[in-house]
């Protein structure tokens, strides 16, 4: 074993994956019918998701048994490497060591890919040859469009204008794959159509595209819905993550203190932290838990309590969580898979119950942690990881200022080679930090469905 970088063996591959409902004080209330508004039954999701996604979605067991086939695909890339980041503590000059996990080692450049897989396979056995799905700045797409081949199956994807637009390869990369791509807000749907219609210059959002994709989907028999975060069973595929990280960080000597990983809907905060939220749980660990979001889209920091639907059309089931409102459009930033109004039921509930923690971060703030990353590491994140790294390199600065020594982990979620002109417009002095007014913010609350 190096000195900065702690490998498991494929023996040490987890083999389950880690369900939180297992743990949880209290369970997040059930989706509700979003024409009944009584809680959703399996025949409700049905339309959309094969059987064993729904049982996932639902089940309290602990641990969910990883199929082979699913296990044989995911030694494609698994185990992530983690990494102990001397040169970026040696820029920072603080007395904190700092690991971070990475999973822009998958073959789609980010952490999607561990739940991508088992969601087309369990598409596959549930007889279902085709998935629509929705994508903010693409690595979703390129994950689902990626599973999707490996399982001879057809993808399409409604992807998000803006970042259409401004990460054109990671849609060559879906197209590469087989996958059909289209910018969202379209001409293709009802929901897409009406975005048009009352917004004709949207940059689009993922609740739109969710609404075009889930519609396509219900109005098929050959064809379901997948979602790249959100929901249990998305966060639950995604605990791989953490788990590893446990085993590494044993291997390496130290526990964390704190860990930290982005959050947008949910999924890679929710897959690194939960192994860890078990053990602060269930053996009294005094782990911090730290989701980092954008101050511009700040479901958890600034969001309302309640339920809300998951697109901007109604069509998904109400979920109990922290939103801004489905009808609210996020300004465009270039970390385009955080650009989300609400967030996963589990980790809505674990904030509420002050288990976890959430910090909002600008623009310019994390592009900066993102060169200095680069610059020490070697490795150039994507602008959603580049939100864990800043709030990394803040502990670390803490750490220095107080004195002490602190153990950082936090989640590097995938690369950012397709978001270079992201980077572009912050090395031109382009980004513009957003902060959405208390005006916008209470507009956003008001539009929540009285339940």
């Amino acid at each position: 074993m190096s000195e900065t970088k702690i490998l498991l063996t494929d023996h040490e591959i987890p083999t389950s994956w880690y369900n939180i409902q297992a743990d949880m004080p209290n369970i997040p209330k059930p989706p509700l019918n979003p024409a009944t508004k009584e809680p959703v039954g399996p025949e409700d999701l049905s339309a959309i998701f094969p059987p064993e996604l729904i049982k996932q979605e639902v089940t309290q067991e602990r641990w969910i048994e990883i199929p082979d086939e699913i296990q044989e695909i995911y030694r494609l890339w698994r185990p992530a490497p983690l990494y102990r980041a001397r040169r970026l503590e040696k820029a920072l000059d603080t007395p904190a060591r700092i690991y971070f996990k990475y999973e822009g080692v998958s073959p789609a450049g980010s952490h999607k890919l561990n739940t991508a897989v088992p969601q087309a396979y369990f598409n596959r056995e549930g007889g279902i040859n085709r998935l629509t799905t929705e994508t903010g700045a693409g690595q979703w797409g390129v994950a689902l469009s990626q599973a999707c081949s490996f399982f001879d199956m057809e993808c399409k994807v409604y992807m998000v204008k803006v970042s259409y637009e401004q990460k054109p390869y990671r849609r060559s990369m879906m197209k590469v794959f087989g996958s059909n791509v289209v910018s969202s807000p379209s001409e293709e749907t009802a929901a897409g159509r009406d975005a048009l219609e009352r917004y004709p210059d949207s940059p689009g959002s993922l609740g739109i595209a969710i609404s075009e994709a889930v519609e396509v989907a219900a109005g098929r028999e050959d064809t379901n819905y997948a979602l790249g975060s959100v929901l249990n069973h998305v966060l639950l595929h995604q605990t791989i993550i953490g788990q590893e990280a446990k085993l590494q960080m044993a291997k390496a000597g130290h526990y964390p203190d704190v860990v930290i990983a982005c959050c947008g809907g949910g999924s890679n905060f929710g897959g690194m932290a939960f192994p860890f939220v078990h053990d602060k749980l269930v053996n009294g660990s005094k782990v911090r838990l730290v989701a980092t979001e954008p101050s511009a889209c700040p479901t958890l920091t600034k969001g309302a309590f309640g339920y809300d639907y998951g697109d901007t059309a109604g069509l998904t089931p109400l979920l109990s969580m922290y939103t801004l409102g489905a009808g609210f459009m996020p300004p465009g930033i270039h970390s385009g898979g955080l650009r989300y109004h609400g967030d996963s039921p589990l980790v809505s509930q674990l904030y509420k119950d002050q288990i976890i923690e959430a910090r909002g971060l600008g623009q310019n703030a994390i592009f900066k942690s993102a060169i200095m990353f680069a610059r020490s590491e070697g490795i150039v994140p994507a602008p959603e990881s580049a939100h864990a790294i800043c709030g990394a390199v803040q502990e670390a600065i803490a750490a220095k200022e107080a004195g002490e020594s602190r153990n950082i982990l936090f989640n590097l979620s995938g690369h950012g080679h397709m978001d270079l002109p992201s980077y572009d417009a912050y090395l031109a002095g382009g980004l513009e930090d957003l902060e959405l007014t208390d005006d916008i913010l209470e507009e956003a609350r008001n539009s929540l469905p009285k339940i």
